[in-house]
């Protein structure tokens, strides 16, 4: 971002003191970051005196700027008035969505090209404007900004299917949405836990598709499963779903409606059980997860889509309807003996062409409705849908093959984009799904993969966050799982590479906080959060401390207590002698500004010792290194992505340390992730040597627990060299999650002592 400063600070600061009773402006902190900013001295007032002149091409922004003034503000335009905010039309601005916003003493001018545009620059005007309700004048910063955004979608997902929100709530993720210059609100309506949009057509969807008699509690892996056996839902009727479109288009948002199919389809199911294949009576489902039952391909499953599709198209306006295609399971199609003649009658080589007919017939009736329509990565499979755009969330692998096919693609990879993953290490973090997903991550992701051309790169049309709900039972949860990450992602879709910097954005986050404090969003603030490392020299163990935003000082302790603000100041690395029970926060003046890093750190008799390994971890699973293996800090019990888990996929992995002279051996511990769901599973047993000498078999704990922990004990040992073989669980049998498969092995922590 091009910024000049000249001397706007200090006249800022000089109006404030001569008028005490006005509410300070707020210096340029934009998100996303203008393509150009230059910052100019003096101030515009906004009172009562200032006249309102729109071009009557955007007289429905005029008209949303007016609202959004008398709203915050005891402030009313006048009618003509020296003093003005003018939108003019400029058809030479190049980017359809572009805009200049030029801030003097006496004018705010406006210039654009389309509503769109101007909208835009209203936004950026609006960051610009004080926070302070009522107030019968504020002053806006003098700045000149020519601003475009970089890719034409800028999305963001919300998932009302495992948990519903009020239309209310659905109104204020709009408005932010909108203030972030995101144009996209794809609202996915149906999934196996519940179908959230009335079709009058066909009412059981309201009846009994609509709700479900238990809810899930604690995490899908928990065992034994625990149900609340509350019935929950609910839906939005046709006259709330038009208000909540009305809504998004007079923030320039465009809603996108995504009907599932042909799987994540059994609440449709539980109530028309004949448009599946087994006819079988089913519940609207209560866990989380992929399920078997699935629409079958039949005349009148197709006349019953046709038909939702028909009263869907009336009430969103949108080019694109979302027709999922993700995670069909093909389980049913296989043992249906229609499917299977189905296949054969109509030349399809196997099911996952079967899903391509389904999609591909889809397509060409939702196309003959004027619209298109968006997929997940899956509809690649058995061929892609001749005018299909492909939304790409199991990486970038679907929106490659799809660009180079010369299709549409928008980017939404579970790595950079799935605001369900947590976000933090603390361990006061909400249960999540899993995964991790850190702001800086967010706002390092590039939606134009490199495998792609100049040419090919064209298709990329942008990106798009996803908040998957199964964890998310509430809007305060919703709103910290979206923001600040939100934030982080729409200068991504907006602002140019060279335009980004992180460090930038992380000052301008924290003015944009105090905005949501304003606004009361639970948002997360991770920005001073505190992470540390482990480090041994000189058989001297330490813990290094270090803030993501500086600033701020650390305080700690090391007897479990929290800290306070008056704590031991963290000035140089803490010396581990023991076992210690690390607290340690960011402090200001006026207190604690961070959540509370808690760290177990376990001073063992290998913490730092070299270390070889017969295999490297898997490439995924390998956040961490080697090191974590012997670090004194045990991974997480409910994330094997935590980066102190290592995955391996070797039949058999050998750990040798090497303690460098002869030590007293009392005992060895081990962990071992035993997350079955997502095949990993805890080995049988470990083989244990010392020096040289004849390995021994020990038997590990049968358990059913996410976490087996192991421990042996020995007498009279003494040994430099200690070797540790783990045999793989090996191929996971039938009936276990991944049957068939070879099963993954993840470990943290080997403690020796």
């Amino acid at each position: 971002m091009k910024t000049t400063y000249y001397l706007g600070l200090f006249f800022m600061l000089l109006f404030i003191n001569c008028h005490e009773n006005i509410p300070k402006p707020i210096y340029p902190a934009i998100i996303p970051a203008p393509a150009s900013q230059t910052v100019k001295n003096g101030l515009f007032s906004l009172d009562n005196n200032v006249s309102l002149k729109v071009d009557d091409r955007f007289k429905e922004v005029g008209n949303y700027l007016k609202k959004y003034v008398s709203k915050n503000f005891n402030i009313s335009f006048t009618e003509a008035n020296d003093k003005q905010i003018v939108f003019n039309y400029n058809n030479q601005i190049e980017n359809e969505e572009g805009y200049t916003l030029n801030v003097t003493q006496t004018m705010i001018t406006i210039e654009a090209k389309s509503a769109r545009g101007a909208f835009y620059a209203v936004q950026s005007l609006i960051q610009l404007m004080p926070l302070e309700t009522k107030a019968s004048q504020v002053s806006i910063q003098c700045v000149e900004i020519a601003d475009a955004p970089q890719f034409r979608y800028r999305g963001m997902h919300l998932d009302v299917g495992r948990h519903f929100f009020p239309v209310d709530f659905i109104k204020e993720y709009i408005d932010m949405i909108a203030l972030l210059k995101m144009n996209t609100f794809h609202w996915h309506l149906t999934e196996d836990q519940g179908w959230r949009i009335e079709i009058k057509k066909y009412p059981k969807l309201q009846e009994i598709s609509a709700f479900r008699d238990g809810t899930l509690i604690g995490h899908y892996s928990d065992k034994p499963e625990r149900y609340d056996n509350k019935r929950y839902g609910g839906y939005y009727t046709q006259e709330e779903v038009k208000e909540v479109v009305a809504y998004a288009t007079e923030r320039q948002v465009t809603i996108i409606p995504e009907i599932e199919m042909p799987g994540h389809s059994q609440a449709v199911l539980a109530a028309y059980p004949e448009f599946g294949c087994t006819g079988n009576k089913v519940e609207v489902v209560k866990k989380w997860g992929v399920f078997e039952d699935i629409y079958c391909p039949k005349e009148e499953t197709f006349k019953f889509l046709e038909d939702v599709i028909d009263e869907v198209v009336e009430l969103f306006p949108s080019k694109y309807i979302h027709i999922g295609g993700d995670e069909a399971p093909k389980k049913q199609w296989k043992e249906s003996k229609f499917c299977q003649d189905f296949i054969k009658k109509n030349g399809l080589k196997d099911e996952h062409e079967l899903q391509s007919y389904f999609i591909q017939r889809m397509e060409k009736y939702i196309n003959s409705k004027g619209r298109q329509i968006i997929g997940w990565d899956e509809i690649l499979e058995g061929g892609l849908a001749p005018n299909a755009t492909v939304m790409s969330w199991r990486g970038t692998k679907g929106a490659i093959e799809a660009a180079k096919e010369h299709h549409d693609v928008i980017l939404t990879p579970g790595s950079h984009c799935y605001f369900d993953h947590y976000q933090s290490k603390n361990k006061s973090e909400p249960l999540a799904i899993g995964g991790f997903l850190p702001l800086e991550k967010v706002y390092s992701f590039n939606p134009i993969p490199e495998e792609l051309t100049e040419e090919e790169a064209k298709y990329v049309l942008g990106a798009q966050g996803n908040i998957w709900t199964e964890y998310i039972p509430t809007t305060e949860q919703l709103e910290y799982m979206a923001y600040p990450r939100m934030m982080a992602l729409s200068e991504v879709v907006w602002s140019k590479s060279e335009n980004k910097n992180f460090d930038d954005f992380k000052q301008r986050l924290l003015h944009f906080m105090k905005r949501l404090d304003h606004l009361d969003v639970n948002y997360a603030n991770h920005l001073f959060e505190l992470s540390g490392h482990i480090e041994t020299q000189n058989d001297q163990t330490t813990y290094t401390l270090k803030s993501e935003t500086e600033g701020k000082s650390i305080r700690y302790t090391t007897d479990g207590t929290d800290p306070t603000i008056s704590s031991t100041l963290y000035k140089k690395p803490i010396v581990i002698e023991k076992d210690t029970q690390l607290k340690a926060a960011s402090f200001d003046e006026k207190g604690r500004v961070s959540n509370i890093l808690d760290q177990q750190i376990y001073k063992h008799k290998a913490i730092g010792k070299k270390l070889s390994l017969s295999a490297l971890p898997n490439e995924k699973f390998n956040a961490g290194g080697k090191i974590t293996l012997n670090n004194g800090i045990l991974g997480s019990d409910k994330r094997h992505r935590d980066q102190e888990w290592l995955g391996f996929r070797e039949d058999t992995l050998k750990l040798t340390y090497d303690l460098e002279k002869v030590t007293d051996i009392s005992s060895i511990s081990a962990r071992f992730h035993n997350g079955q769901y997502q095949w990993i599973y805890a080995p049988n047993e470990i083989w244990v040597s010392f020096d040289d000498g004849k390995p021994e078999k020990v038997e590990v704990p049968n358990s059913k627990e996410w976490v087996v922990n192991f421990k042996t004990t020995f007498n009279g040992i003494k040994a430099q060299k200690i070797t540790i073989s783990i045999p793989n669980y090996g191929i996971i049998k039938p009936g276990k999650r991944g049957a068939g498969n070879l099963s993954w092995l993840f470990l943290d922590e080997i403690i020796i002592n």
